[in-house]
C-alpha cells in the first residue's frame, strides 16, 4: 500500500502491448515521479519535453511542471481527473474517485504478479459446495444457526464494489473531522472572504482521502480471501463470499491440498456469517467502537495551519509532502484509552470465537487443520493489509492483539459450560468477557453466572395474568385516593 497517507499519485495503467509498451513509455519519459503528486512530468517537444523547447528547464510554463509526457488522450484524461478533483462538492470523501482508483489498482495485479480475473463456473461451484459443507460441520460446533443465505465467489473487482459501502461507514467520520479542520484553521475574519479557497481545499481533501482509500482498498482486494477477513462484516448481510484467485495464492506454498484450504477458509467465512447474523447488536457495536475511537483522534492543527498558509496552487506537491507526514494523533485521555481497549477486546472476542469454533469443526475432519489454524493466526497477528489500511486512514491498527487469549477463553468456556452455555454469552454485550477477563480466563469461566431464567419466568407469568395486574392497579388507585 502507498506510504503516503494522503497521496495524489494514481497507479499507472498496464500497457496493452506488455513489455513493449513499458519500453515505449520509459523512452518517452512517461510514468509518475515520486515528487509529483499528480503523476505528470514535463510535456514533450515544444511543450516541455526537449531542453530547448519553450517548456524545457527554465522556461516559464506552469503546465509543463504539472502535466508530463502525455499523448493527447492521456492529457485529456489528466485534465478530466483534475477537474473532478476541484469540482467535487460531495461528502468528506470523494467515493467515486476512491472506487475508480481501487479498480485501477486491482487491474494492475498484486505484487506477487497475479492478476484479477472473472470467476468461472467451476470456481463458483467449488465455493458454493465448500460453504454448504462448512455449514454442515459448524452445526456440531455452535448453537448459532447458519447465517449465510447464499454463497458467492467474487473477483477482486467485485470485492471492491461490494465492500465500499462498509468502508464509507468506517472512514467518513474521520474524513469529516479533517475536512472541518481544513476550514477552521483560517481566522474567522478571513473565513467569510475565503469561501472559494475553503471550498477548493475541501474538494482537494475529499480527493486526497478518495485517492488514498482507493489505493488501500485496491491493495487489500489483492490479499483478502473473503468478506470478513479483518473481523468486520464488510460485505452484504447473509452473503458468504470467497475470492478464488486469492485463495489459490494463499495456499500456494502451504503444501496443503487446495480443496482443504478452500474448505477451511469457507469454515471461517461461514462462522463469521453465523455470528453477525444472529447477534444483531454486534455489527453496530464494532462499527461504533471504531467511530468512538475516531472521535478521539485530533488533527494537528498547527501543521495544518502551516500547510494552508503556504499553499501554492501551482505547487500542489508541497501539500502532499506536508500531509504525508501524518496529521492524526489519538488523544491521550481515559475516554480514548477506553475506546481503544473496547475495540481491541471486541475484535479479539470475535476472532477468538471464530478460531475456536472453526478448530472444533475442522480438527476431526481435516488433517491440515492445525497447520491452517496456525498460518491464519500468524497472518492476523502480524497485521498485514488490514492493519496498514486502518493505520494509514484513521491512525488505527485493526489487529486482534489478544486473539490467542480469546480463543483459549472460548475453548475453556466450551469445556465448562458446553456449546450452548458458551454461545449464550452473545445475547448481550454486557455478558461478554472484558479485557481483564482475558487476563484471568479461569476466573471468568468458573465465575457464578447470574441466572436470568427465573426472572424471565416471573415477568412472563405477570404478563399472562391480567386480573392480577388490574388488582395491583386498583390498589395503587385506592392508595392514591387515601393519600388525597
Amino acid at each position: 500500500m502507498s506510504d503516503t497517507p494522503f497521496g495524489f499519485g494514481l497507479p499507472p495503467e498496464e500497457p496493452d502491448d506488455g513489455d513493449e509498451g513499458k519500453k515505449k513509455d520509459q523512452q518517452s519519459g512517461g510514468g509518475q515521479g515520486p515528487a509529483n503528486p499528480f503523476g505528470f512530468g514535463g510535456l514533450p517537444g515544444g511543450f516541455g519535453g526537449g531542453p530547448g523547447g519553450p517548456g524545457g528547464p527554465g522556461a516559464d510554463n506552469p503546465f509543463a511542471a504539472m502535466f508530463g509526457s502525455l499523448n493527447p488522450t492521456d492529457l485529456g484524461a489528466a485534465f478530466q481527473q483534475l477537474g473532478q478533483m476541484l469540482s467535487y462538492e460531495g461528502g468528506p470523501v470523494n467515493w467515486d474517485m476512491a472506487k475508480q482508483i481501487a479498480r485501477q489498482t486491482v487491474s494492475q495485479g498484486s505484487p506477487d504478479g497475479t492478476k484479477d480475473a472473472s470467476v468461472g463456473p467451476a470456481d463458483r461451484k467449488g465455493v458454493e459446495e465448500a460453504v454448504r459443507l462448512a455449514d454442515l460441520w459448524l452445526d456440531d460446533a455452535t448453537s448459532l444457526p447458519s447465517g449465510a443465505a447464499s454463497a458467492v465467489a467474487w473477483s477482486r473487482a467485485e470485492w471492491v464494489e461490494a465492500t465500499l459501502p462498509a468502508w464509507k461507514e468506517l472512514v467518513d467520520p474521520v474524513a469529516e473531522r479533517v475536512g472541518t479542520a481544513m476550514g477552521d484553521v483560517l481566522p474567522e475574519e478571513m473565513q467569510a472572504m475565503a469561501g472559494p479557497l475553503i471550498g477548493m481545499m475541501r474538494s482537494m481533501g475529499g480527493a486526497m482521502f478518495g485517492t488514498q482509500i482507493g489505493q488501500a482498498v485496491g491493495v487489500l482486494a489483492g490479499e483478502v480471501v473473503g468478506s470478513s477477513d479483518i473481523g468486520l462484516p464488510l460485505g452484504p448481510a447473509g452473503k458468504a463470499a470467497l475470492l478464488p484467485v486469492n485463495i489459490e495464492t494463499f495456499g500456494k506454498d502451504l503444501s496443503v491440498p487446495q480443496e482443504e484450504v478452500r474448505l477451511y477458509l469457507a469454515l471461517r467465512e461461514a462462522a463469521h456469517q453465523r455470528l453477525f447474523a444472529h447477534v444483531p447488536w454486534l455489527r453496530s457495536h464494532l462499527f461504533g467502537a471504531v467511530d468512538g475511537y475516531a472521535r478521539g483522534i485530533k488533527v494537528d492543527t498547527a501543521k495544518l495551519e502551516d500547510v494552508v498558509g503556504q499553499f501554492d496552487p501551482q505547487n500542489p506537491e508541497q501539500l502532499q509532502e506536508a500531509l504525508q507526514q501524518g496529521m492524526f494523533q489519538p488523544e491521550d485521555t481515559p475516554e480514548q484509552k477506553a475506546a481503544l481497549a473496547r475495540l481491541e477486546t471486541a475484535l479479539a472476542l470475535v476472532e477468538g470465537w471464530v478460531d475456536a469454533v472453526v478448530h472444533a469443526a475442522a480438527k476431526p475432519r481435516l488433517a491440515s487443520a492445525d497447520a491452517l489454524r496456525e498460518t491464519l493466526r500468524r497472518r492476523r497477528a502480524s497485521g498485514g493489509p488490514a492493519e496498514q489500511t486502518f493505520a494509514t486512514l484513521i491512525g488505527l491498527e485493526l489487529r486482534p492483539r489478544r486473539l490467542r487469549d480469546a480463543s483459549r477463553l472460548w475453548a475453556s468456556l466450551t469445556d465448562a459450560r458446553g456449546v450452548d452455555g458458551r454461545d449464550a454469552l452473545w445475547h448481550h454485550p454486557d455478558m461478554l468477557p472484558t479485557a481483564s477477563d482475558l487476563d484471568d480466563p479461569d476466573g471468568f469461566v468458573h465465575r457464578e453466572q447470574i441466572d436470568f431464567s427465573e426472572l424471565d419466568k416471573m415477568l412472563g407469568e405477570a404478563a399472562d395474568k391480567p386480573d392480577l395486574r388490574k388488582k395491583d392497579e386498583g390498589e395503587d388507585k385506592d392508595k392514591g385516593d387515601d393519600a388525597g
